[in-house]
């Protein structure tokens, strides 16, 4: 079963709710949440900007294709990524931003694949509107994630200094309806855990995601517009020692097309997330940027013409 919770609750730090919310950290990996400081009416704004980015031809959104730059931000077009080396690229369309470091930022050239420089299309009211959401799932992500740290026990502040300059992407996903050449091995995102940290998805309501439940069975899992589908990645297993779970999610596609809106919440690129008492560091960044280099295919690409 997963948890459906009050933000509100949440923050008052309820106590049937934190026990509802450290059942779906730590047992279930998975978790719906309602009543955040974002609005049905902001989320349907995000998502129609999205729709009307996608609607364009291809020859108009490659001009913000991040295969050109090397970087995740920008369009990528369908087949750019394959989560899961033992399916075929997935079918979906993304768009991707992030957090943008100063012009004299030396990061800037220093971790281009994780704080590349964000493109915008010339959309009249794209950049406003996804922006704006972007600020505002920053917000409602890190008063999560402090929910999260009360909840295994630890202060609620214990995330904190690790957000300073979070490597937070936020992504449109396009998936148009299950093509009729797909077969068992084609997805709109093949079987995977999120690499980072904390995942808040939003949607248009169009069902699609599919959880492993801890019987290896496929549950549907679905929130309506102006709700959240949370999730979380392996990162934060890996730095709370197991405490938080990252569980296998999919979307094979069905009839019907579906726009979704993951933010991913991850730390400053120099966190060392290794449990706490390891004898071994794992820096954030090294560990997004591996992960980023597996799955984009124009990322691969790349290391394989450096390699020759």
């Amino acid at each position: 079963m997963i948890p459906r919770l009050d933000a509100a609750k949440i923050a008052a730090r309820d106590p049937e709710t934190m026990s509802a919310l450290r059942h779906g950290v730590e047992e279930v990996g998975f978790l719906t949440i309602h009543n955040t400081a974002i609005n049905p009416d902001q989320i349907s704004s995000v998502i129609d900007a999205y729709r009307r980015f996608f609607d364009q031809p291809d020859q108009e959104k490659s001009a913000v294709d991040m295969a050109k730059t090397g970087a995740n931000r920008g369009w990528g077009a369908a087949g750019g990524e394959q989560v899961d080396p033992d399916a075929n690229p997935d079918y979906k369309q993304v768009f991707d931003c992030g957090f943008q470091l100063d012009a004299d930022d030396p990061l800037r050239a220093q971790n281009l694949s994780v704080y590349g420089d964000n493109q915008w299309p010339a959309l009249p009211g794209f950049h406003e509107a996804v922006r704006g959401y972007y600020l505002q799932a920053l917000d409602v992500a890190m008063d999560l994630l402090r929910g999260i740290a009360a909840a295994i026990g630890e202060d609620e502040s214990h995330f904190d200094a690790a957000f300073t300059r979070p490597m937070a992407l936020l992504r449109g996903n396009y998936y148009p309806p299950r093509p009729d050449w797909a077969g068992k091995k084609d997805f709109g995102i093949a079987a995977h855990t999120d690499y980072g940290c904390l995942t808040l998805l939003a949607s248009d309501g169009v069902a699609g995601l599919e959880v492993m439940g801890a019987d290896g069975s496929w549950i549907k899992v679905n929130a309506p517009v102006g709700e959240f589908v949370i999730n979380f990645g392996e990162m934060l297993e890996m730095w709370t020692g197991g405490r938080v779970k990252a569980t296998l999610h999919r979307v094979v596609g069905t009839g019907k097309e579906r726009i979704s809106v993951p933010m991913f919440f991850n730390p400053n690129h120099d966190t060392n997330v290794a449990p706490v008492g390891a004898d071994h560091v794992i820096l954030a960044g090294d560990h997004m940027k591996k992960r980023f280099d597996e799955t984009y295919l124009h990322l691969m690409q790349k290391r394989k013409a450096d390699a020759l």
